[in-house]
């Protein structure tokens, strides 16, 4: 890219994305769905007007960390609290059995292998794929429809980001496997002193906010130190205890969902996602999509791969909420509320290329799936959520169902 061709590139893609996010609106769809499909219709699959390149991959990166920094801010603690070993179990499930079936599917078409031969791993890590849930799609569309601040949206979210702390888990003792120096236990300690860490930053920052809060109310230079936090903590995730910075960012709202302006910070920050970020994340989606050099056998194993990835994530997590006694409905939400799959799917296939656990040839089933599970859910979810009341918290009062942003 030259050194102004981004100014290019974002118009097209602010234009295409206001566009197609208005269309999937007439049609009833959530206008994620809408910024998605203009991501794959500018990009290279379709009229090739835009380019992945390294600029549009950070501003999608930061995207997807305000996404989930908003997500954290707008979480009832409480709510959360009382979700947690809920959302531990439906994650762990949630893991568990799409590990299975993506090691099936891959052992049906190609074989297994001896058990620690390359093609037994190879079966294990296309597994180790379907595990992980992007958050940051169904975040966005539970945010649309008003209902992130529910009981059910609080254990999607949590159940999400669990989710992706184990699959980094899975994915290490995996490549553990192929490679003797990798130690997975180190994984395990890390996580552990990330959460020790984010327990002793949290305590201090929250009593600092507070102090601002109360002493400086209502003022721009609070949601701007949040905006600060959120970047330290998804840096210091990432770089320093090998955790999702998307995690890093989450834990950040959370540390600052308590407070008395925190619903202030959520709308300034939001004006970023909503205006910028957000649009260059979703649409960067569809940019990565590239279904050229397709043989009739991976067409099939890639559809297949969908298939399995999306039915054993909704029976997974959707069979485990409903032995917790929740309703039929609200069982499927949570199961297709993790069945979409992002940017971690994607680190976790780029990871296997470069140790050498998978093809190449398979990364573009990875961008089918990250496709078809992005575009899926949110029309699912809404339709899941048609003509039901305003939902209440764990303390009996109403959840208020906020006002989408006019378009």
């Amino acid at each position: 890219m030259d050194k102004i061709g981004f100014f290019r590139d974002l118009a097209i893609i602010f234009l295409s994305a206001k566009v197609m996010g208005l269309l999937a609106q007439k049609l009833k769809a959530p206008q994620v769905v809408g910024e998605i499909l203009a991501g794959l219709i500018i990009g290279p699959s379709v009229f090739g007007w835009v380019g992945q390149s390294d600029f549009l991959s950070m501003m999608a990166e930061i995207g997807v960390i305000l996404l989930m920094f908003g997500a954290g801010i707008e979480t009832n603690m409480r709510d959360l609290l009382k979700t947690g070993p809920k959302a531990l179990l439906i994650a762990c499930i949630g893991v568990l059995v799409p590990l299975g079936g993506g090691t099936l599917l891959y052992g049906a078409f190609y074989g297994f292998g001896a058990v620690g031969s390359d093609k037994f791993l190879s079966a294990i890590f296309i597994g180790t794929i379907m595990t992980a849930t992007s958050v940051g799609i169904t975040v966005q569309t539970l945010k649309e429809l008003g209902r992130l601040k529910g009981h059910i949206g609080t254990l999607i979210t949590s159940a999400a980001i669990i989710d992706d702390v184990i699959g980094i888990i899975v994915l290490t003792f995996v490549i553990g496997f192929k490679n003797p120096e990798s130690h997975p236990m180190d994984v395990v300690l890390h996580t552990g002193l990330f959460i020790l860490f984010s327990f002793a930053v949290g305590f201090a920052c929250y009593y600092l906010f507070k102090f601002i809060d109360k002493r400086w109310p209502h003022q721009r230079r609070i949601p701007i130190l949040g905006l600060a936090l959120c970047m330290f903590l998804a840096y210091a995730a990432e770089k320093y205890f090998g955790i999702a910075d998307i995690t890093g960012a989450y834990v950040a709202g959370l540390i600052l969902c308590s407070l008395h302006d925190s619903n202030y910070i959520a709308r300034k920050i939001d004006i970023s996602s909503y205006m910028m970020f957000g649009p260059v994340f979703f649409a960067s989606i569809g940019l990565k999509t590239q279904f050229g050099g397709f043989t009739a056998e991976l067409l099939g194993f890639s559809v297949c791969f969908v298939l399995v990835a999306l039915l054993t994530k909704i029976i997974g997590c959707g069979i485990t909420a409903r032995l917790m006694k929740y309703s039929w409905r609200d069982s499927t939400k949570v199961g297709v509320g993790m069945m979409t799959r992002g940017e971690v799917a994607l680190i976790v296939s780029q990871k296997g290329l470069s140790v050498g656990m998978m093809d190449s040839k398979f990364f573009a089933s990875v961008i089918l799936l990250i496709i078809v599970s992005s575009v899926a859910t949110p029309i699912i979810l809404k339709l899941l959520y048609h003509g039901e009341p305003p939902e209440e918290s764990e303390t009996g009062a109403p959840v208020a169902v906020p006002e989408a942003p006019k378009a």
